[in-house]
């Protein structure tokens, strides 16, 4: 079993990740689960498909990796705000562009969890923690705005403190061709006092539940990743169909590169071209 602390919003997501597993008609060996340092990205451990517990904000590259050596598997990233949002804010941005077939599930409870609770790149403006004992200056980063600004294909919220929306979200990040991105509310039950799943409960509404919200519209979806303090969103804010990465390599369009002859690659002519 994990040990999380009674309550962690990890639970909502790993119950609604096997349930989201369990549902697809996707045989167990061809999942890849990558994922960066925190208490979720321990996820690859409790979950009997493949998996790859990577180095701190770096799961986005070894994914790609992964992706591009065979990209028939079905590859799901898995971190925390700090791991995506903070130290691997650079790859998290360049894999939104590429647009990789592949889901990100960012577990966002707004602290640095696993190392006691310091303030994160998604801690609310005026947050006290141990380490702005008089409150954050900075503006938070808006996952949501950035994903859809970036270039990810696929923008959604869910709530760990919801398995049923959860499980649906990632079930359809997981069909979506293209980059899926998935932003996860997660109350922090040890260090977060503010962000609780009482105060998300408050606040949150589906988008599907809006009249007339249409998720193909991006100046639509930027602006309802705007609100956050009185009402917040989940759901699917945007989508959009865009030809992923590999299918413009057409060195991929036989075969996964992992299946491909090695004896067959010119690897003398491409020497003599460098020297």
């Amino acid at each position: 079993m994990p040990h999380w602390c009674p309550g962690c919003g990890d639970f909502g997501i790993w119950m609604a990740l096997k349930q989201a597993i369990s549902q697809l008609d996707i045989p167990r060996e061809n999942y890849v689960i990558v994922s960066g340092i925190g208490c979720g990205s321990k996820m690859p451990h409790w979950i009997k498909t493949y998996g790859i517990h990577s180095l701190h904000g770096r799961p986005a590259p070894v994914a790609s990796g992964v992706h591009l050596a065979n990209h028939k598997l079905t590859i799901i990233v898995i971190g925390g705000d700090g791991d995506g949002y903070g130290i691997g804010m650079g790859h998290f941005v360049h894999l939104l562009r590429r647009n990789y077939n592949l889901l990100y599930i960012l577990q966002n409870n707004q602290v640095y969890g696993l190392t006691t609770g310091q303030t994160s790149p998604t801690s609310d403006s005026g947050y006290c923690s141990i380490s702005t004992p008089e409150g954050v200056l900075e503006t938070p980063v808006n996952p949501i705005q950035l994903a859809i600004a970036g270039g990810a294909t696929f923008v959604a919220r869910s709530f760990a403190g919801d398995i049923k929306h959860l499980s649906d979200m990632i079930t359809r990040g997981i069909q979506h061709k293209g980059t899926a991105i998935l932003d996860v509310l997660q109350p922090c039950v040890t260090f977060n006092k503010k962000n609780t799943y009482q105060w998300y409960q408050q606040r949150i509404h589906k988008l599907e539940e809006e009249p007339g919200y249409d998720p193909s519209n991006k100046l639509t979806a930027l602006e309802a990743a705007l609100a956050w303090e009185d009402r917040i969103h989940i759901g699917l804010y945007f989508k959009e169909e865009r030809p992923t990465y590999e299918d413009r390599l057409p060195q991929l369009n036989d075969l996964p590169l992992v299946k491909q002859p090695i004896e067959e690659v010119p690897v003398e002519e491409l020497l003599n071209r460098l020297r």
